[in-house]
């Protein structure tokens, strides 16, 4: 989403304005210092870890234990990758064998790095209760990106956390970090691509875009270390800039998701082996493993819930996004003809609802959204057919920077059935997490729509509360302040469904 044209025909006025230097953060002293760490559900007994690093390192390693004081594992890799324009190479390794929902405390090797924690991923089948939350569409805060605006002497400072970060949806995700169990972030990350909306940057494009990200997944750092981070990608995430038809000018590295692939990509699990007793089950679930292309679209268990990430923008008919798509960015596609939707068809077919009662799917452009947005429709015809056939209870998108929440609905038609029992999925967008283009007003209601909000950021939190109870609210950033509330009721009758 966002003002890119009008911002375009802004650059003659603007290049008159005093220009500096892209706002790079300052390079370490110990170029092995990590920097932008991550973390990521890799497996049902794994973890992964990623970092970036100011030169490239020939072995990167993590120490890690069930003590501060014992980190009695080390795992290391020779993964070490970067692009061109980027001042940084991501490196990234996979702890496993870990014992489930435990924690565990972990060092990146460098002469400059502390030990941080991590709370190990429940294994499908655990019934405890739990949190995760959804958070789309932020970006970069600061000089290249939203500014916070007011009396500083009222934000209270968070460990870790720059200061002027405080009120924002980092913060509070700071403020909570022991409520919630891991996050998902399908799409729009850091807004690098908006570089030219702010003056300083107009003569400094390629440094300016690499600046921001730089910056972004610094100020996540503090969240993204402690938790894991499920990302898949957004429009923000394609090229150096939205303007259509004009990303094959960008340079080489930042076109076609580069940084978002280097990034992920080896953090990102693909499709769990099923832990279903049903043969049929355990071929589907390989099929979608060999189907899987993270960070792109994957699949996940933790405790009650399955969790399938797509890619809205590249990959099925008509994608936005790709050669030919009506965003005019170029981007992918990434897979053989049909495999994205050969994944998920397979993904969906293989959930266990004994051992997983909760199906969710993640995307970033939504197909319902108040009037005034842009619904995307060829999205809608590539995958709802398959949301519904295998019973998905809950689609997460973003894109549209609000929150929306509706009614359980296929094909536009409301469920009889309501919030008790539907056969059709409840859809929310949490695109209010709060970035440079600002709020998406809401415009009038859709019929399906039963709670909108855009006054300020916010985002959702999923709680499945156990087998047939599953609560999401949305929360406002800046307060803590729960929006709305709702419980979905599926009675999860059937092993495996299929309408």
């Amino acid at each position: 989403m966002g003002n890119v044209l009008t911002s375009v025909k802004a650059l003659p006025l603007l290049a008159v304005c005093v220009f500096a230097a892209a706002s790079y953060p300052a390079i370490p002293r110990d170029r092995t210092t990590p920097v932008q760490q991550r973390l990521a559900v890799k497996g049902p007994n794994a973890v992964s870890v990623g970092w970036n690093t100011y030169k490239k390192l020939d072995k990167a390693c993590v120490q890690y234990g069930t003590s501060s004081d014992a980190l009695s594992s080390q795992i290391c890799s020779a993964n070490s990758v970067t692009y061109p324009t980027s001042r940084t190479y991501s490196n990234a390794v996979t702890l496993t064998g870990l014992t489930p929902a435990t924690t565990y405390y972990y060092r990146i090797v460098s002469t400059n790095s502390s030990v941080d924690h991590f709370l190990s991923p429940r294994v499908p089948g655990d019934k405890t209760p739990f949190t995760m939350n959804a958070v789309i569409d932020m970006g970069v805060y600061g000089a290249d990106g939203y500014t916070i605006q007011g009396d500083s002497a009222k934000r209270d400072t968070i460990p870790q956390i720059d200061p002027s970060l405080n009120h924002t949806t980092i913060d509070r995700l700071a403020q909570t970090v022991d409520d919630y169990e891991f996050v998902i972030h399908p799409g729009d990350f850091a807004y690098a691509d908006d570089w030219f909306e702010k003056p300083k940057n107009l003569l400094h494009g390629t440094n300016a875009f690499e600046a921001i990200l730089e910056q972004f997944y610094e100020q996540l750092s503090p969240i993204s270390s402690r938790k894991a981070y499920m990302a898949s990608p957004g429009n923000h995430e394609v090229a150096c800039q939205e303007v259509p038809l004009l990303s094959g000018l960008c340079p080489e590295g930042q076109r076609n998701f580069t940084d978002f692939i280097n990034r992920f990509g080896k953090t990102m699990p693909g499709a769990f082996t099923s832990t279903s007793s049903n043969s049929d089950a355990k071929i589907n679930a390989n099929k979608a493993s060999l189907l899987a292309n993270p960070p792109f679209w994957y699949s996940f268990e933790y405790g009650m819930v399955h969790v399938t990430m797509i890619d809205t923008e590249t990959d099925f008919a008509n994608a936005p996004d790709q050669p030919g798509g009506s965003a005019g960015l170029y981007g992918g596609p990434f897979g053989k003809s049909n495999q994205q939707l050969d994944f998920l068809a397979a993904d969906l077919a293989s959930v266990d609802r004994t051992v997983t009662p909760w199906v969710i799917v993640g995307g970033h452009r939504p197909w319902y959204t108040t009037k005034g947005s842009t619904p995307c429709t060829p999205c809608q015809r590539a995958f709802e057919p398959l949301l519904y056939k295998y019973g998905v209870d809950l689609a997460v998108f973003g894109h549209v920077h609000n929150s929306q929440r509706f009614l359980p609905v296929n094909n536009s038609v409301a469920d009889p059935a309501g919030m008790n029992d539907p056969k059709a999925p409840m859809y929310i967008v949490a695109g209010g997490a709060g970035n440079i283009e600002g709020l998406t007003a809401i415009g009038a209601n859709a019929s399906t729509n039963v709670f909108a909000y855009a006054e300020d950021f916010s985002y959702a939190t999923i709680s499945p509360l156990d087998e047939q109870r599953l609560k999401v609210e949305f929360v406002r950033s800046r307060t803590g302040e729960v929006l709305d509330s709702s419980v979905l009721f599926k009675s999860h009758g059937k092993q495996f469904v299929v309408q």
